[in-house]
């Protein structure tokens, strides 16, 4: 593992400084490259496309499921690529995957109506891969909750950020709906290529990193599978959990439109925006906060309370939305910060402090491409459900439905999931204080 003096330039300077300023830089790149990717995947969600419709069925929803199934297929792909790839690799592969993700939303303006949805499912095969590739700079770090709380931040407040420019695209410029998501990204490119000179610029961790949190290495099929089956009724319900997550924070994430209409907040575009803002904030903060914890099967277990209470808010946010004792953007906060707080903890805290308590060596992004391919795999299902399933009166009645029942089983599996991992995992071992230098 290199030491400071070891390293030149830019990542030399870096690897010398303390937590703060490594940190401050580090979330900065991951937060600025991930929020930029966004631009080039979410806009899209922000048209209605109701002059439009494919199949006899509504024409976003046909978009939707086409990108999310390409998405789909780019996290099963990202469990070999992402768990193997090399370091030298990540910088240029970002780049060119966005690139292929660009080209594809100037090929769904031009195309005819009828293939647009194939341009759609290009755009998300891509872009899948590209999260596993941030977070391998972040991984296995002493601050790394700190870190990728940071790198997640950019997928809550990017996807009203650029809801809300592509709304103004369309209301305030007259950019059709059909062109809109290329010119969003095309805004983006600048920004996109700074934030991955950041990226590239991260040392990889240091040798008081590697004690405390293992060593973060390449896995092949016989390390993958087999720390899966060393541990595999904890995973297969943490994963059980993440699909039913997954599938309703993408509800609220790729309808959001649709959902504030039928709360009666239409047509305001800085209202995605303002809303995902605080979630971000209350997320960031609540998940990041997990670096104190020192102990790394304690950190753990404290993960997995975190995920039952934010069940907990989402369940609290429904019912007073179903009883008139709240506002629309309050709703929207409240089911927010209900449903990321479980999603970032995942992200952050779960497999993270999972791997380092086994005390193996391996890599974050095997889990987490586990996860979220199955994840994505189970929200392409629901779309199609409710796609040809009789129709709810408006998609809020579907959106709090869901939200209930996923809410109460997952708190339950929560539960199982703890008791499991409690007589699994070895005793805490105390860890040394975060390394100043």
């Amino acid at each position: 593992m290199p030491e400071p003096e070891q390293l030149s330039g830019v990542k030399g300077w870096l690897s010398r400084q303390g937590p703060v300023v490594f940190s401050a830089w580090t979330i900065a790149a991951a937060f600025s490259t991930y929020f930029c990717m966004y631009a080039f995947r979410k806009p899209f969600t922000a048209g209605t496309f109701e002059d439009t419709s494919q199949w006899a069925v509504d024409f976003k929803t046909v978009l939707v499921i086409s990108q999310v199934f390409g998405y789909t297929l780019s996290k099963f792909i990202g469990i070999k690529f992402i768990s193997e790839v090399h370091p030298r690799w990540r910088a240029p592969a970002i780049l060119g995957l966005i690139g292929m993700a660009e080209l594809a939303l100037v090929l769904f303006a031009v195309v005819p109506t009828s293939w647009k949805f194939l341009m759609l499912f290009f755009n998300g095969l891509p872009l899948g891969i590209v999260f596993g590739l941030v977070l391998a700079f972040l991984e296995g770090r002493q601050v790394t909750e700190a870190l990728t709380a940071g790198l997640c931040a950019s997928f809550i407040f990017a996807s009203g950020v650029v809801k809300s420019v592509g709304r103004s695209l369309v209301i305030n410029y007259d950019v059709s709906e059909y062109w809109m998501p290329a010119l969003t990204g095309l805004i983006f490119v600048v920004p996109l290529l700074i934030s991955v000179w950041l990226l590239k610029q991260i040392p990889p961790p240091s040798v008081g990193d590697v004690a405390l949190r293992m060593a973060r290495v390449p896995m092949n099929r016989q390390a993958r599978w087999g720390f899966y089956g060393r541990y595999g009724v904890g995973l297969t319900m943490l994963i059980l959990v993440f699909i039913l997550l997954t599938i309703i924070r993408s509800l609220r994430d790729d309808f959001a439109v649709e959902i504030w209409r039928d709360l009666g907040e239409d047509e305001q575009p800085t209202v995605y925006a303002r809303s995902e803002l605080i979630v971000m904030v209350a997320v960031t903060l609540l998940n990041g906060a997990a670096i104190w914890i020192k102990r790394n099967r304690t950190a753990f277990m404290s993960s997995l309370l975190l995920i039952a209470g934010g069940f907990g808010v989402t369940l609290a946010a429904v019912l007073m939305q179903s009883s008139g004792n709240v506002s629309p953007f309050t709703f929207m906060v409240l089911s927010g910060i209900g449903l990321y707080i479980p999603y970032v903890a995942f992200h952050t805290t779960v497999f993270e402090r999972l791997i380092a308590s086994t005390g193996e060596p391996g890599n974050l992004g095997f889990l987490m491409y586990v996860a979220d391919s199955t994840g994505y795999l189970g929200y392409v299902g629901v779309l199609l459900f409710n796609t040809f399933a009789p129709q709810q009166e408006n998609f809020l009645d579907f959106f709090l439905m869901t939200s209930v029942l996923i809410s109460l089983f997952s708190i339950v599996a929560i539960a199982v999931t703890g008791w499991y991992f409690n007589r699994r995992l070895e005793d805490d071992v105390a860890v040394p204080a975060l390394e100043s230098g």
